[in-house]
C-alpha cells in the first residue's frame, strides 16, 4: 500500500482555502479492494491498541470532529474506520436541530457538555461548526437564538465566532483534549450519483428527503462558508484536514493514518508500577495462590 503522509492533506495555519484547489479524488493508496480491507483492518487494529493506552494512560482524551456535505460519508466513516474500538471508552455525538434549551444557551454550551472525559475518545458527527456554516448559509437562523439585536453585527459576527471557537480548543488543548477536525471533500457530481442511489436503493430511501435537494442549491454558498472555516480555524494544536471523498474507501485509510498517527504523537504508555505497588500485588498473589 502507498505511505500515507497527512501533511498533503492538512490545512496549514493561516493558509487561505480555496476548495477548487483541494482535490475530491485522488490516485489510491491501495492497489486492490483486498489489500484495500488489509490495511484497513491493520489500522483498526492499531487504533483498538492505542484505545487501551489512551483508557489506561487516563490523561489525554481525543476528540474527532467531521464536517462535510451531505452524503460525503462521515456515518459510515466512523463506523469503519471505529468498528474495533471498545464502545466503553468512546461516544459519539450527532448535532442536529438545536433543542429549547439549547436555544437557552450560547452556541458552545451544548458541544461543550458532550465532551469526552479523559482516557476517552468523543467523536462529533457534525459539531460547533455548524454555528458558521449552516447558519451562515442561513442567517435567518440567528433570529432563532435570541441573541440581542445590538450584538449581531454581519460584519463580524463570523470572525468573532470563530474567535470564540479557536479560544475554546486552546482551552481544551491546554486542559488534555486533543482535538483533529476532517472536512470530507466531496464534490457536487459524487453527492449528485449518491442521492440517486439512495433513492434507487428502498433500504436507503430513509436516508434521502427534499430538503436534502433544497440544500444542495446553496452548494456555492456552503463552499465559500467552509473556505473561511477552514481557514480561519486551523490551528497547528487541532488542524483541519481535507480528505478526497469521492472514493470512500480511500478516504477511510487517509482518516484512520491520521488518527493512528496523532495517537503516537501522544506518547502514551502503560501506568509504570511502582516498587510499592509491585510489592502489594505479590501480597495479593501470595493470597490467591495458597
Amino acid at each position: 500500500m502507498k505511505k500515507i503522509d497527512p501533511d498533503d492533506f492538512k490545512v496549514k495555519p493561516g493558509k487561505q482555502v480555496h476548495l477548487d484547489s483541494w482535490p475530491t479524488v485522488v490516485k489510491p493508496v491501495y492497489h486492490s479492494q483486498e489489500e484495500y480491507q488489509t490495511a484497513l483492518a491493520d489500522h483498526v487494529r492499531q487504533l483498538s491498541e492505542q484505545q487501551s493506552l489512551l483508557y489506561a494512560s487516563d490523561t489525554w482524551s481525543l476528540l474527532l470532529i467531521f464536517q462535510a456535505m451531505d452524503a460525503a460519508g462521515k456515518d459510515s466513516m466512523i463506523k469503519h474506520v471505529m468498528s474495533g474500538i471498545n464502545p466503553q471508552g468512546c461516544q459519539v455525538v450527532s448535532f442536529k436541530h438545536p433543542s429549547a434549551e439549547d436555544l437557552d444557551h450560547d452556541f458552545l454550551w451544548n458541544p461543550a457538555r458532550r465532551l469526552p472525559e479523559r482516557g476517552h475518545i468523543g467523536i462529533f458527527n457534525r459539531s460547533y461548526y455548524e454555528e458558521v456554516l449552516i447558519v451562515r448559509v442561513h442567517p435567518a437562523i440567528l433570529k432563532a437564538q435570541r441573541i440581542p439585536a445590538a450584538l449581531i453585527d454581519r460584519d463580524t459576527i463570523w470572525s468573532h465566532r470563530f474567535e470564540s471557537i479557536v479560544n475554546l480548543e486552546k482551552h481544551l488543548h491546554r486542559s488534555g483534549t486533543k482535538i483533529v477536525k476532517f472536512f470530507l471533500h466531496l464534490s457536487k457530481e459524487e453527492q449528485r450519483k449518491r442521492f440517486l442511489k439512495r433513492i434507487d436503493d428502498p433500504q436507503k430511501n430513509w436516508k434521502f428527503s427534499q430538503a436534502d435537494v433544497e440544500e444542495r442549491k446553496y452548494w456555492a454558498e456552503y463552499t465559500q462558508a467552509y473556505e473561511a472555516c477552514l481557514s480561519a480555524t486551523s490551528t497547528r494544536i487541532a488542524p483541519w484536514y481535507v480528505v478526497p471523498a469521492d472514493d470512500k474507501a480511500n478516504a477511510r485509510l487517509i482518516v484512520s493514518r491520521i488518527v493512528l498517527n496523532t495517537f503516537r504523537d501522544l506518547r502514551l504508555a502503560y501506568p509504570k508500577t511502582t516498587a510499592a505497588r509491585r510489592r502489594e500485588l505479590l501480597s495479593i498473589r501470595q493470597q490467591l495462590a495458597g
